[in-house]
């Protein structure tokens, strides 16, 4: 593994690292409570922190494959979220316990909520292992 290679891996592990503080900022210091699809979001997103902290430590970018899978499904579990909370007619009852997944906690600059920022850090980790791998498949 060379030292691209390299930066690949602790970029999706820095995301996921950030991603990981930032929803247990919201919940244990803020005291917003994730509802139903935050926690989906957070089973997805955690284990990354690992993977790609495994991947790294051990020098072997096969060991992140399943960061790309999960990720994967975080993107469309983020967007599906997303959606929810901004357009109206998404929102078909509050099918997600005690806490609405349509409600928004935060909202900066009018866009920017909680499951923007999970999806976004879910699209570049995504991303960032897609290059990896055709980074793989140009050397070889």
């Amino acid at each position: 593994m060379n030292s691209k290679e390299d930066n690949y891996l602790f970029i999706a592990w820095a995301i996921a690292l950030a991603a990981m503080a930032g929803s247990l900022f919201y919940s244990e210091f803020m005291g917003y409570e994730p509802c139903e699809l935050c926690w989906y979001q957070r089973i997805l997103m955690y284990p990354l922190v690992l993977i790609y902290g495994t991947a790294l430590w051990k020098k072997n970018s096969d060991v992140a494959l399943p960061g790309v899978i999960l990720s994967g499904i975080g993107m469309l579990v983020s967007t599906y979220h997303y959606l929810l909370q901004k357009v109206p007619g998404m929102t078909l009852g509050d099918a997600c316990g005690n806490v609405s997944c349509s409600a928004q906690y935060v909202n900066y600059f009018g866009f920017i909520s909680i499951p923007f920022m999970a999806g976004t850090a879910f699209v570049i980790i995504f991303a960032t292992h897609v290059l990896l791998l055709l980074k793989r498949r140009s050397t070889v």
